[in-house]
């Protein structure tokens, strides 16, 4: 995808858009800006940076666009005007080493490489329950009493704070 020129009115833009980095490192990942830009831009600002950015353009920030950044309802409806109905599922965040790549990208990754969020969060919820059940099993009053000791111990009678 081409660049998006550093003017007066698109570094507004950016400092809107992306308000938690320099306009310059905003602008300099056109991919990257445009899901911001989809996401959070007011129709004024769309119209300036449709100005830069080509349909083909668009539809690239789309097929390229990093995962967590567009919600649902921007990704339908730019999807939508791009010409694309049904849209195409939200990128999804994945672990292991081809985050970035669409799970269709390559065949020769097995699914132990690629581990969407909902998976390690199931797989960290039934860890926590094991861990839960496992501290549930500590008496209760042995760990009370350890406590009470430790407490006389450090600030028990006589003893200066």
């Amino acid at each position: 995808m081409k660049s998006i020129p550093l003017t007066p009115v698109t570094m507004k833009i950016a400092r809107r858009v992306i308000w938690f980095e320099q306009p310059e490192k905003a602008l300099a990942d056109p991919i990257r800006f445009m899901a911001y830009a989809m996401t959070y831009a007011v129709h004024q600002d769309m119209r300036v940076i449709r100005r830069y950015v080509s349909d083909d353009n668009f539809r690239e920030a789309l097929d390229h666009a990093p995962p967590g950044i567009i919600d649902p309802r921007s990704w339908a409806y730019w999807n939508l005007k791009m010409g694309r109905y049904p849209p195409p599922p939200l990128p999804r965040r994945m672990f292991g080493t081809i985050a970035r790549e669409q799970p269709s990208a390559r065949s020769d990754v097995g699914p132990a490489q690629r581990i969407s969020t909902e998976d390690q969060g199931r797989t960290g919820s039934v860890a926590w329950q094991e861990a839960k059940n496992r501290a549930s099993a500590l008496d209760l009053e042995d760990v009370r009493r350890r406590a009470r000791e430790e407490w006389l111990a450090k600030y028990g009678p006589g003893k200066k704070i």
